[in-house]
């Protein structure tokens, strides 16, 4: 199986680029818009999640599951999450660099989302969910496990409506590189 080697795939997260496969090439991306989620008090948790957080307890789980997650995030009609994609951050998944935070009930795994971290960046890959605010949930877990981390970036890429609603926001490119050479520095 064609893999992209951990080597390159950490170099170009350093430089602020990322894969995306598309037929079973890879394409890189550096957007010049950076979706970013912030980890200080302007992340913000809607009312109708918080409800459904004590509502609908999943079990949260980290890299417990993280082939099944990345499998879950490439369950849907058009992706770019291939098997060369799946074996690439599995590899960086064995290394210690990327991560998964999993939702789980009695009936399994409902939802979830993976990413890589390096230093104190964290860069946002994908989410999926089975049961309504799986993903969500997982997302707030996991900006609870990056403060603790004392992690200074969350790179969402893109940038969504449902991610705007929980405070996510667009930095140009030339910010980003500035967070991102900050959160890189050891």
């Amino acid at each position: 199986m064609e893999k992209i080697p951990t080597e390159v795939l950490l170099g170009a997260y350093v430089e602020g680029v990322f894969p995306m496969s598309e037929d079973g090439e890879i394409f890189w991306f550096q957007p010049k818009e950076r979706g970013i989620i912030p980890l200080d008090e302007r992340f913000h948790i809607p009312h109708g999640l918080k409800r459904s957080m004590k509502k609908r307890p999943f079990e949260v789980r980290f890299d417990t599951a993280f082939r099944e997650v990345m499998e879950g995030c490439s369950d849907r009609e058009e992706t770019w999450i291939d098997p060369i994609i799946v074996e690439s951050y599995c590899d960086l998944f064995e290394l210690g660099f990327a991560h998964s935070v999993e939702c789980w009930d009695e009936e399994g795994l409902q939802g979830g989302l993976y990413g890589v971290r390096i230093g104190r960046a964290f860069f946002g890959e994908s989410m999926f969910s089975r049961k309504t605010d799986a993903s969500k949930i997982a997302l707030v877990k996991l900006v609870d496990w990056l403060r603790e981390e004392e992690v200074i970036l969350l790179d969402t890429q893109w940038m969504t409506d449902h991610l705007r609603t929980m405070g996510g926001y667009e930095v140009p490119a030339a910010k980003y590189r500035k967070m991102l050479d900050e959160a890189l520095e050891v």
